[in-house]
């Protein structure tokens, strides 16, 4: 069996064009506002059950109890408020009326029955999910941004806009369907916004020895200026799986979240996440969805260590920095191999992108040969 969804059950929240219908003839007088690619990202995780145990935005009591224990109410392990964000008078009209409706791009996304409107404490929040409040930091950047006010209540989504390789976003129901049709009873998930280089290669691979199956699940929803598009990244994907992996043995699929940086808390969010996708395991390397300076090498590892497998129900996959070793010609860690500093060459998404930049051609040692060569055909026509 698959592993179990985060708080016993998936919770999609998408409704029929009838229901959508229905909905907003209910409240005719709702007002609208046009959302952010962050939260129509969370939107799609709403609509196809990848945010359970939630069902809708969260109200104060949870985004307290989030913030200070990293759970919610209810006691379930929670990382980060899930939050929608609006001005005082439209917050005001929302509470009056009952409802909001959300667009996004000119198309009506989501109608969210507002059970609740309260002021978030932004000192407090980025503290304690980005471990600074720097406004230089992406996540905080985002957060400090946002209007005044948050909304908190069920969401009920609608069809939504069409979006990169909408044929590989499979649903958490999708992914489960797909690992019991292979016979994969226990999975290991790969999170990466970056393309797959030689070290991820290595720890993906080695992680694998030890399960029925691999899912590479790229993030694709909304990122910081300067990471690699997802549509090159896709590509990159693509070879690997063609070329470098064994088909019957891993899956490739699309997660639409958005990008938070938020380091340990946002690894345990992509743990639980990928739980309700029916994963039984989840890598976490050096350095997980950090950004700068901001995080130790290790912390995202570290945070879990506060948890139980009862807490989390999934086992988490922790590996140290690996690198290209010219001694022994092959990808390693300081685990398995005696090499000297010199003969090792550490890899990361951050260098591929400075070589990039700069117009060089990542060598072998970084990533292979023809990812190297569709990522340099794409910086040059940028």
């Amino acid at each position: 069996m698959v592993a179990t969804p985060h708080g016993g059950q998936l919770t999609p929240r998408s409704v029929s064009k009838e229901q959508a219908q229905k909905l907003k003839e209910t409240y005719p007088k709702a007002p609208v506002i046009e959302v952010t690619e962050n939260t129509f990202a969370d939107i799609e995780m709403f609509a196809v059950g990848a945010m359970a145990p939630l069902t809708g935005f969260v109200g104060k009591a949870d985004y307290d109890s989030i913030i200070d224990n990293i759970r919610l109410t209810n006691g379930l392990v929670w990382p980060f408020p899930i939050v929608l964000a609006a001005d005082q008078d439209t917050a005001t009209a929302a509470q009056t009326v009952g409802a909001i409706l959300l667009t996004f791009q000119g198309s009506e996304i989501a109608l969210v029955e507002v059970e609740e409107v309260y002021e978030p404490d932004l000192e407090r929040e980025t503290t304690s999910v980005f471990g600074t409040n720097d406004a230089s930091h992406p996540g905080v950047q985002y957060v400090q941004g946002l209007p005044e006010k948050r909304l908190a209540g069920p969401v009920h989504t609608f069809e939504l806009p069409e979006q990169l390789y909408q044929d590989h976003r499979l649903t958490p129901a999708q992914t489960r369907s797909e690992f019991e049709k292979r016979g994969w009873e226990t999975v290991v998930a790969f999170q990466t916004r970056n393309p797959i280089h030689r070290a991820h290669e290595y720890l993906t691979k080695v992680a694998l020895e030890g399960v029925d199956g691999l899912i590479i699940h790229p993030l694709v929803g909304a990122t910081k200026p300067g990471d690699i598009p997802a549509d090159i990244r896709v590509q990159c994907y693509e070879i690997m799986m063609e070329k470098y992996y064994n088909p019957k043995r891993v899956l490739l699929a699309m997660f639409p979240a958005a990008m938070r940086y938020a380091g340990p808390r946002e690894a345990i969010f992509h743990a639980l996440t990928r739980k309700n996708y029916g994963c039984s395991h989840f890598i976490v390397g050096r350095d997980h969805a950090g950004v700068g300076d901001y995080y130790g090498t290790y912390d995202a590892q570290d945070i879990f260590n506060q948890f139980s497998f009862d807490d989390l129900g999934i086992h988490i996959l922790k590996f140290e920095h690996s690198f290209y070793c010219t001694r022994t010609q092959q990808m390693a860690t300081a685990k398995t191999t005696a090499s000297s500093p010199e003969e090792r060459i550490f890899l990361s998404g951050t260098k591929v992108r400075e070589m990039l930049d700069n117009g060089q051609r990542p060598p072998e040692e970084f990533t292979r040969p023809e990812v190297a060569d569709l990522l340099i055909q794409a910086y040059a026509k940028a």
